[in-house]
């Protein structure tokens, strides 16, 4: 799907990232502005160029790359801050149904869960409609 759609397709073959620190960092991110920046490196980073995004050393890199200070990014991969907001993030999540990614809960209403062809969100937005 991702060839299809053009995209890079390289994750890492023999890491599965532990991406708390990652979520932490993009929590830092939202506060500054920096959020959609942040999300969409994070993203490539991974998925194009197959870096580990739970490694603190590239996440330090990518994160001051999208414009966050580098005491700020220091400050929060050395500490917990901002692990009450991913964790209450992860608990809706849950309550919606989510048990995956990726995941989107349309209009608050449907959830569409997995890597979905575009004919499965035209359908639900569809339905989305015809509910209205």
């Amino acid at each position: 799907m991702f060839a299809a759609a053009g995209l890079a397709y390289a994750p890492p073959p023999d890491v599965v990232s532990n991406t708390r620190r990652a979520l932490r960092l993009t929590e830092l991110a939202r506060e500054r502005g920096h959020h959609e920046a942040a999300h969409d490196r994070l993203m490539d980073a991974y998925w194009a160029e197959g870096l580990d995004i739970g490694d603190e050393e590239v996440l330090h890199r990518l994160a001051v790359e999208v414009g966050l200070d580098v005491a700020e990014v220091a400050r929060v991969l050395e500490g917990d801050e901002y692990l009450d907001a991913v964790q209450a993030s992860t608990r809706r999540a849950h309550s919606a149904g989510v048990t995956g990614v990726p995941a989107w809960l349309l209009d608050g209403r449907l959830l569409v869960l997995g890597a979905q062809p575009r004919e499965v969100f035209e359908q639900a937005f569809e339905q989305l409609r015809g509910e209205a």
